[in-house]
């Protein structure tokens, strides 16, 4: 029977090249020349380090254009409380998602049920496995769950046929 895993997942690897990049940016840059403003990321966390609201929002800008360039989407950030540091600095985690929670899995779940497809859709930890008897109806799966217009970006893998 064919089906298809829905997850939503973004490269760690990828968000570390992000980083440097944005680092190299921030020192050869010349609003940021004398600023203590870095950039650092642990498992799956992005701490933004700066000198003040205003580099803080630059940073947030060129983080998310070099995340965008490395194909991660804006919406797997979810963006922490500011923290005041020593002084006039700030501090930011970011978390970067990984993993469907529990909520949207079930409301993703229970929006394809109400649609009344051809269709199983079962969670699996922090992924979806949508099977059918028919190509057609997992393909009607798949642009149905796009039609949803969820912030969080989501990928289709591992389609069997």
């Amino acid at each position: 029977m064919p089906s298809f895993d829905i997850v939503s997942e973004a490269d760690l690897n990828e968000v570390k090249n992000a980083i440097g990049n944005v680092m190299r940016e921030i020192e050869t840059r010349y609003d940021f020349k004398g600023s203590q403003s870095r950039v650092e990321e642990k498992d799956g966390v992005i701490t933004i380090h700066a000198d003040d609201d205003l580099k803080l929002r630059q940073v947030h800008e060129i983080l998310q254009g070099n995340l965008q360039k490395r194909g991660i989407e804006p919406g797997m950030l979810d963006y922490q409380k500011v923290e005041p540091a020593a002084g006039q600095s700030v501090r930011q985690n970011v978390l970067v998602k990984q993993g469907l929670d529990r909520d949207l899995a079930k409301k993703i779940t229970k929006y394809i049920k109400d649609s009344k497809m051809k269709v199983q859709v079962a969670i699996q930890g922090e992924e979806l496995r949508v099977t059918g008897k028919k190509r057609d109806d997992l393909q009607a799966a798949i642009s149905l769950v796009k039609e949803m217009g969820l912030e969080q970006p989501l990928q289709y893998k591992n389609f069997r046929d």
